[in-house]
């Protein structure tokens, strides 16, 4: 007979074998970032930059600046329909090389994902600035981004200003994770309704006991493997009586360790898809705040 005993005691034993299974993955299923992991992320980064600046170069003589605008008429009417209810419209990317796919790097995961929002009534100089306001980025983004701080500023010619700044995440998705990341970011003005941002990470460190007085940094490039690097392109376009704000995201993570999908496989899979969510659903949100 399945006694209520028995049921308390199942429990316990789940308890106990997802404990087990945390600390597993965290004391001896470290990943390292391996050289030739790194050179597929970088080699798969390059082949963007190209895209990128194709794109660009292309939206200068007349063609569509906003991906979604490249698509036909109907996804774009079903598309333009999700933006204005303030929907996050997300999909992911898998970058093309001489017509193969070149996500497939060993020993690691790319993620690749495209997100877009519309902010009505918002202006493009107002939106730059808050998403460009580093120190202020731990109040807009939390409860991920935990803290963050403009490093240094930089005014490279009156159309061109580079950032460095600092930014601790935090992700709780059955593992919590706390990452200590420096990013070199560049702000580009097109037009008067148009600009770009790229950035990419120069530093990520995983934190444990964060927050703690036993809070130290694992080795960079040799820890638990969530989040190894990370690279953002940004749209913003005004017009339609707001703001367009387009971001892609792609960043490095481990591969999935045998036998401990259950646990790690979530945290990898899920978390670049939803992070990116979150960041442009916080942008509109923040925005829209501001005109009530």
């Amino acid at each position: 007979m399945f006694t209520a005993y028995n049921q308390r005691l199942m429990r316990r034993t789940l308890i106990s074998l997802l404990l087990v299974g945390c600390t597993f993955v965290t004391s001896t299923h470290a990943a390292e970032l391996k050289p030739k992991t790194r050179a597929g992320f970088d080699h798969y980064v390059q082949v963007v930059n190209t895209r990128v600046q194709a794109e660009l170069a292309a939206a200068a003589k007349g063609a569509p600046f906003l991906d979604f605008e490249l698509k036909d008429a109907a996804k774009q009417k079903a598309i333009r329909d999700q933006l204005s209810r303030g929907e996050t419209v997300i999909e992911k990317v898998v970058e093309k090389e001489n017509g193969k796919n070149i996500d497939d790097i060993p020993d690691g995961i790319i993620h690749h994902w495209r997100a877009t929002v519309f902010i009505p009534g918002a202006d493009l100089k107002s939106t730059v600035a808050l998403i460009s306001d580093y120190n202020n980025n731990k109040n807009v983004y939390k409860p991920e981004v935990v803290d963050s701080k403009l490093l240094s500023k930089k005014i490279i010619d009156p159309n061109t200003t580079e950032f460095h700044a600092y930014l601790r995440f935090y992700k709780k998705k059955i593992l919590a994770v706390t990452l200590d990341t420096e990013h070199d970011a560049l702000y580009t003005v097109l037009s008067p309704m148009r600009e770009i941002e790229s950035s990419h990470t120069v530093r990520v460190a995983q934190v444990d006991d964060a927050g703690t007085p036993k809070e130290r940094e694992k080795p960079v490039g040799n820890d638990d493997g969530f989040m190894w690097a990370l690279n953002s392109y940004w749209r913003l376009e005004q017009k339609d009586g707001g703001t367009y704000v387009q971001c892609e995201a792609i960043s490095l993570t481990r591969d999935i360790p045998a036998g401990l999908g259950w646990i790690v496989k979530p945290f990898i899979t899920d978390v670049p898809k939803e992070s990116l969510h979150t960041t442009m659903d916080q942008t509109r949100a923040w925005m829209m705040k501001g005109k009530k």
